[in-house]
Formats: structure tokens, sequence, C-alpha cells
């Protein structure tokens, strides 16, 4: 799964970096503690133009009645996404993609300790995670746009930490997961090639949801 990740880059470098106009309501960064319900960034496509804008990171079916409604759908399995009632539509037809600077898996050692461990991408470039979105309307009329991260089984290079990993979009498949480039997005959701992350541990500190600053990512 993805619970955590950061995200560090200020946002008009991720405009640069994805090709999109960003919204005036972004989320402020550097956050390095990005938790279920935040607000984060995401690029989407519409009307043949890229826009960097702001989800609640939880993905909410149209049915729902309230943002609390059920379970908390912060990730979609890549294995049934096409078919679950809740994401099958925004699958074929509202896909994003979510930046990211690394995120975070846990461990556990013989005490039943969780053991954080940050990841990102060996060469230091900026990660971008296949997501799918959905524009939630509550009782209350006001729009809420949700998100959820895809994940597939993890590579040789985190299959130590996690079984499961986030969907991790190479730069030259973006336009396809978007949707500007054709069909063909599912062929995308697989694990990153081997080679492609790193891992190190990090301090337990990040174990807390309030916990924030540079030094959650730095190695112990």
């Amino acid at each position: 799964m993805c619970g955590r990740f950061a995200i560090t880059l200020p946002d008009d470098a991720m405009a640069r970096l994805f090709a999109a106009a960003p919204a005036n309501d972004l989320p402020e960064v550097p956050n390095y503690n990005v938790c279920p319900t935040n607000r984060v960034h995401s690029v989407i496509a519409q009307e043949d133009a890229r826009r960097l804008v702001a989800m609640r990171w939880g993905f909410v079916p149209h049915w729902a009645k309230t943002l609390d409604d059920g379970p908390l759908l912060i990730n979609a399995r890549a294995e049934t996404v096409a078919e679950k009632p809740a994401f099958r539509t925004a699958a074929r037809e509202r896909r994003c993609l979510i930046p990211a600077s690394g995120f975070y898996e846990w461990t556990k050692d013989a005490d039943g300790r969780r053991l954080p461990w940050y990841i990102t991408a060996r060469d230091g470039a900026p990660l971008a995670f296949a997501g799918i979105w959905q524009l939630w309307e509550g009782d209350d009329g006001r729009p809420v746009t949700t998100c959820a991260i895809i994940t597939t089984d993890a590579n040789p290079d985190l299959a130590h930490i996690h079984h499961r990993m986030p969907v991790v979009v190479a730069p030259e498949d973006r336009a396809l997961w978007l949707g500007e480039a054709g069909k063909g997005a599912a062929r995308l959701m697989h694990p990153a090639p081997e080679g492609v992350l790193q891992a190190w541990r990090v301090d337990p500190a990040v174990n807390s949801n309030r916990a924030s600053g540079q030094a959650l990512t730095r190695p112990i």
C-alpha cells in the first residue's frame, strides 16, 4: 500500500515538470509527512490542457452520503481497479498523476515495533504516482475532488519491506496515463523496474501523523 509520502518541490517547479497550469489553492509545500485526507497535488488533463490541482487524498464514491461514509479509500489495487464499482469509471475516464518526492513504508522488529523506511528514485528525480479521481458532491452541495493512489506488487527493491508499492509512471508514459496519447493505460499498472528505487531507514518519529520537517527523511 501507500499510506504516507513527501512532496518537496515548489509549485512552480511541479508545474514546469508536468507542463501543467497551476491552480491558486494548492497545498503548502514542502510537506514531509503527507497523510490520508490531506490535500495533495494532482495533475489532470482536461480540454487538451494539463492542470495542477488540489485533491483530497481518500477517494469518495459518488454514492457516498458523507466524506466519511464507508472505508477510507486511499489506495486502489491495480489488479481490480477496472472492476470495483467504486473505481471502474474513474479508471477509464478520470486518471491523474500524484507528484511525490518519496514515500514511506514500514517493517516490524522482533518486538512488533514499526520501523519506517523512506523510498525515493535512485536518481533523485521526483516520482509520479498513478492515481484516479472523483468529484464528490455532498448534501450541502459543495463539491470535493478526491483521489486514490494505485498500487501493485512490490518490485525486488522493496519486497523485503512491503509486498505492495505505488504504481510509478515513468516520464515517457505520463501522457498515456492521462489519456492524452490514446488508449492502453492499463499496461502501465506494473511495478517500477528493478534498480529505479532506493530505500533507507528513517526515524520512528514519522510514525506520528503530526510529525513534520525534513529530518523525517534523513537516513539513520
